[in-house]
């Protein structure tokens, strides 16, 4: 088997109605966007390198508050079989990677994901990303170099094709395809990727149907803002986090609880140093 996976409960009427209304290539995308105050977070992230030596970054936090999400919110932690919302027991957060240039390869775009996010402490998964990343930037990573190499040698009109049919292998028959040298789960169960360290403020990200992926999650950069407190226009700092779902698996008003609990964990990160624990 590829995915540990139950059945979800029945569907209720609205979603029948949206596995029913959308069918690819229809979109079924749906966009949402939550503005956060980062003076916690940053003075988290700052204490915590002082006091340990060790970086964390705001992809780090929101990776972290997005796994305990998921596992607070199971519901929203589903792949799409077929016609129908399967959930997953395995909460996997992935995260866009650049590669730099590197002898005849060009600058490339690709995935780095860490399974079973919501079982590690911060520092934990963070370490986790972080091996997962270095090994993905260098090129290091062998089931995802081989499988752009034959990637590459695909005519383009072929690509297409060759892409939905290796994503119902791997999601839609829940086959795993290791033993022919295809990763395990590569996409997981939600998708971060920081647009901030690009110097964006704010960006919908496209969702990637191969992927099964049902919810991105894109933080912006950390601006300078005017805040009200105490009846007093005062400096902040914020960021637009912003969130892409698939409407046909996800309700807006769950989608709203995952952000909100994202939002409070990163505007209240007390208890993220205490290993296995959630922000508070």
């Amino acid at each position: 088997m590829n995915l540990d996976l139950n059945p979800s409960p029945p569907a209720s009427a609205l979603r029948k109605l949206a596995l029913g209304t959308w069918r690819a290539p229809r979109d079924p995308t749906a966009y949402a966007a939550l503005e956060v105050r980062m003076e916690p977070a940053l003075e988290f992230m700052a204490t915590h390198r002082t006091r340990t030596g060790r970086r964390l970054t705001v992809t780090h936090l929101v990776a972290k508050a997005a796994a305990d999400a998921l596992r607070r919110y199971p519901e929203a932690n589903v792949v799409l079989r077929g016609q129908r919302p399967w959930l997953r027991e395995d909460v996997g957060v992935c995260v866009l990677v650049v590669q730099p240039a590197s002898g005849a390869s060009r600058v490339d775009l690709t995935t780095a994901t860490v399974h079973r996010a919501d079982q590690k402490s911060l520092e934990a998964l963070a370490d986790a990303m972080e091996a997962r990343v270095s090994r993905v930037r260098a090129r290091e990573d062998v089931e995802i170099e081989r499988g752009k190499r034959r990637s590459s040698l695909l005519p383009g009109w072929l690509m297409a094709p060759a892409l939905r049919l290796l994503s119902f292998v791997w999601y839609g028959l829940n086959v795993n395809l290791r033993r022919v040298g295809m990763p395990f789960d590569p996409f997981g169960s939600v998708a971060v990727t920081n647009l901030g360290s690009l110097g964006l403020e704010r960006g919908f990200v496209a969702m990637v149907p191969y992927t099964r992926v049902p919810l991105l999650l894109a933080p912006g950069l950390v601006r300078d803002v005017p805040v009200v407190e105490d009846g007093a226009l005062v400096p902040g700092k914020a960021m637009t986090l912003t969130c892409t779902w698939d409407a046909r698996l996800i309700d807006v008003d769950l989608v709203a609880r995952v952000l909100r609990h994202i939002g409070g964990a990163l505007e209240d990160p007390r208890g993220w140093d205490a290993p296995g624990t959630e922000a508070r």
